[in-house]
């Protein structure tokens, strides 16, 4: 039975590299990725930003992005068991830029977990079925986390900020869900939200 979350944001957000889609849904089973789901928060036409000349030549600052720096929320009841807020946000890479981006791939996943995951929090919660897991945000805006370990979290409180940081190409939030605290050698949990999976190119409108 997947892990029943909330989406951890209110507003527009476009449903990127869903399970629903395929598995593993970012193209490998480390870290416990099998059955990650990205949200890159939209305006009211669907659209991240403005896409200019200069988007399609040149890295873009993060703080063009309307979604750099939306709210990001609790998606479960846990307890916090990890947060980390140092790693800086980079510039985003779309047109052109994003090709060289793709081509450094390999180097920031032999960076291992925080490479991958930049600025992110982890809950520790327990599914339908009473088995323990842990789901796992990122990407945040660097500073923005607002919890602390060990920090008892309810659905809907408040965690952080969507940033850029990590392997990321333009602002979003990552969500997956492991087996246990270990993330290097986690296996993947199933996820919904609020009993179904989105699908790639979806807008989820999580309301104000």
């Amino acid at each position: 039975m997947p892990l029943d979350l909330d989406y951890p944001f209110t507003g527009r957000w476009l449903v990127q590299n869903s399970p629903a889609n395929r598995v593993p849904s970012h193209g490998t089973p480390l870290f416990g990725l099998s059955h990650a789901i990205d949200f890159v928060p939209v305006d009211d036409a669907g659209r991240s930003a403005p896409y200019t000349l200069t988007s399609f030549l040149r890295p873009e600052p993060a703080a063009v992005f309307p979604g750099f720096g939306r709210p990001l929320t609790a998606p479960v009841d846990g307890v916090v068991i990890g947060v980390h807020g140092d790693e800086p946000d980079h510039r985003s890479h779309r047109g052109l830029p994003s090709v060289g981006y793709a081509m450094t791939q390999r180097r920031r996943l032999a960076a291992g977990w925080l490479g991958l995951s930049g600025n992110h929090v982890l809950i520790e919660t327990r599914g339908a079925d009473g088995e323990v897991a842990v789901v796992v945000l990122c990407h945040l805006q660097q500073g923005s986390p607002v919890v602390r370990l060990g920090q008892p979290v309810r659905r809907g409180e408040a965690l952080g900020q969507c940033g850029n940081s990590g392997n990321s190409t333009e602002p979003h939030v990552h969500v997956h869900a492991v087996d246990g605290r270990d993330i290097s050698r986690a296996t993947a949990v199933p996820i919904s939200f609020h009993g179904s999976l989105p699908r790639n190119g979806e807008i989820v409108d999580a309301g104000q």
